[in-house]
């Protein structure tokens, strides 16, 4: 760390220019000195804008005691006020203590308040500006704190590229219809998407109240009031759609979602809201994120994906209405579609799930289409129900396997020759690919801020599903494939693709074990989610040495396997690191349940080691297909 310091005349201030800052430790824990005082006035001090620091000088004004560091200093510091309060400023930041304790020294000796400006430098490039006054009152000192004053005039590159990246930010905003604002210490910044929504132009005192909650019809102010009962340290988000309707009298559907940061006495720090205009008339109606997933499978007739289907805010690809036979704009969501299944216990199921006695359906199903009893469909139907942060939410594909169905029954009968069933496994894989680019699509929304990584996954897979394809378009035994043939190539495929980490891929496999294409299928993506996971968090020493990811499967019994992959990594602190909200987690989870398999996570002395048990054999999915139809 170097320190200069200029003192500015015209001014009147003493500027502080600290370099090298990512280079030290703000703060260090250690032991308190003596036990902080009572703050006066601490309430009101939370609603002050600007950081409030208390210190009480001792040892003839020679050390100062750390009685008090506001939020945003601790922030910074990445610590917290138990653990600097009561301390010695010259043991617990030998750095503020380096630049405040002359200042200190002058405040007290003169009695007068004393301005400083401090410039923090990373890299030679200014990270953040804080505006100071140091005030001696009744034997304590008080540093106040500014972070918001604006810069120079004169523009540093790196201020030349925020304001591009917030000219950026804007434009992204106006084209997707949405805008956030910023709540910390009873005051709003609003992002000017916020006044595109709205229609009107900013005013002075829209940082002191809630412009859009104002503007919320009376209809929906039941979910405003739900919304500032909820919000609490248990219950930090809320999701939500209300209606505003703006000054010039049009009325908007928001699509809403808040956050909460709390201090440890259940104070409110900070709050975060985003609002998407998602009302019909919206002519940017197609750029919401949920259309990212929708567009996946708006090709596919057959198949459709279904967004909060047990929601009033559904979304469906056109799969769903070409399937029903009845136009979007003239649908109308209702449960009343469930009396168009023609099994009994099918509906009986459905309803559970509606009403929450179930979280999972997974049915074949018949449908009379618009009630007709000669225009049946076939359909797989598959719905979950599952909670995220607080809140419930529900997804679904719609498949139409009429056609499928029919053919399996032709092939029964006239026993069609074998070209024509690779064909139909030919299609099976031509409809991963359409799931993975769905995963793709649904990638881009939880990895928005590292697109790297959805390359490194999609690729991984994309590659996988290739070679599998090649080598059964080739292959003249679809149902016996060899395992070992396969995951040697695949070992191959990762090397290359991941050469420059210098990780070592291992297998070692029972050159007996033959899997059918429905089982191989899901088992490589598995082998790719667990090796892409171990990759990106199990090495993350770049100069680590003899990285090795080591696969193993061998038979429990003629008619079950176990899969082990494991690598020599940091390993986990906790299988929760990897279990909650972890997208690729899930994923792993649904593709072994589509092996019949389980998995658990393995303790293990030296990194991380995943165990999955699975079947070697499904049911023919051929056979008894006249029983099934």
């Amino acid at each position: 760390m170097h320190i200069e310091r200029h003192y500015r005349e015209l001014e009147k201030i003493e500027e502080v220019r600290a370099y090298n800052i990512s280079n030290i430790n703000l703060f260090e824990l250690v032991p308190q000195f003596q036990k902080p005082l009572k703050i006066p006035f601490c309430n009101i001090i939370k609603y002050v804008q600007s950081d409030v620091n208390m210190f009480i000088p001792i040892e003839d004004d020679k050390d100062f005691i750390v009685n008090r560091l506001g939020w945003n200093i601790l922030q910074r510091g990445n610590i917290k006020l138990e653990d600097v309060e009561g301390r010695k400023l010259s043991e617990c930041s030998p750095f503020f203590y380096e630049i405040f304790k002359e200042p200190f020294k002058e405040v007290i000796k003169t009695k007068k308040t004393k301005k400083m400006r401090i410039y923090y430098y990373v890299s030679n490039k200014i990270k953040t500006i804080t505006n100071i006054h140091i005030i001696y009152d009744e034997g304590n000192i008080f540093l106040i704190s500014d972070y918001n004053d604006e810069l120079s005039n004169e523009k540093s590159l790196e201020e030349k590229k925020i304001e591009d990246d917030a000219n950026k930010s804007t434009l992204i905003e106006y084209f997707s219809q949405t805008g956030s604002y910023y709540k910390t210490r009873n005051e709003y910044t609003w992002t000017p998407g916020i006044y595109n929504i709205i229609n009107r132009t900013r005013e002075s005192n829209d940082a002191f109240y809630n412009i859009i909650f104002d503007l919320v019809i009376p209809e929906d102010k039941p979910l405003v009031h739900e919304l500032l009962n909820t919000m609490s340290p248990e219950t930090d988000t809320y999701e939500n759609i209300i209606r505003i309707k703006t000054r010039d009298g049009n009325i908007k559907y928001l699509d809403t979602y808040l956050y909460s940061k709390f201090d440890e006495n259940g104070d409110e720090i900070s709050h975060y809201g985003l609002f998407k205009d998602v009302s019909l008339d919206s002519h940017k109606h197609m750029t919401r994120p949920v259309d990212f997933m929708l567009n996946g499978f708006n090709q596919n007739t057959k198949l459709s994906l279904l967004i909060e289907p047990l929601s009033r805010r559904y979304e469906f690809s056109k799969g769903f209405y070409e399937m029903i036979e009845v136009s979007s704009e003239e649908y109308i969501h209702s449960i009343d579609i469930i009396d168009n299944i023609i099994e009994d216990d099918v509906r009986l199921n459905l309803l559970k799930l509606v009403k929450g006695e179930i979280d999972e359906f997974n049915e074949i199903l018949t449908f009379k289409v618009n009630g007709d009893e000669n225009n049946l469909k076939v359909c797989e139907l598959f719905i979950e129900r599952f909670k995220y942060g607080n809140n419930e939410h529900s997804i679904g594909f719609l498949t139409d396997i009429t056609v499928m169905r029919e053919k399996q029954q032709e092939l029964m009968e006239s026993n069609a020759n074998k070209n024509i069933l690779i064909k139909e496994v030919h299609h099976r894989v031509k409809n991963n690919l359409q799931v993975l680019n769905s995963f793709l699509n649904l990638e881009r929304r939880a990895y928005a801020d590292n697109p790297q990584k959805i390359l490194d996954n999609m690729q991984a897979r994309l590659s996988s599903l290739a070679l599998l394809h090649e080598k059964t378009y080739n292959t003249s035994d679809f149902l016996n494939i060899n395992l070992k043939d396969y995951l040697k190539d695949q070992d191959e495929t990762l090397q290359g693709l991941f050469s420059a980490k210098n990780i070592h891929f291992e297998s070692e496999i029972d050159e007996n074990i033959h899997l059918s294409i429905e089982i191989i299928t899901p088992l490589l993506l598995i082998v790719d989610e667990l090796t892409m996971n171990a990759i990106k968090h199990a090495f993350p020493n770049p100069d680590m040495e003899n990285k090795t990811i080591y696969k193993k499967i061998d038979f429990i019994d003629e008619n079950t396997c176990e899969f082990i992959l494991k690598d020599n990594g940091v390993g986990l602190e906790s299988p929760e690191q990897l279990i909650n909200h972890n997208l690729g987690w899930e994923i792993v989870k649904s593709l072994t349940k589509q092996l019949d398999g389980t998995i658990e996570i393995v303790d293990s002395e030296v990194g991380t080691e995943f165990r999955i048990v699975f079947p070697t054999r499904f049911e023919d999915p051929f056979e008894n297909v006249n029983e099934e139809v």
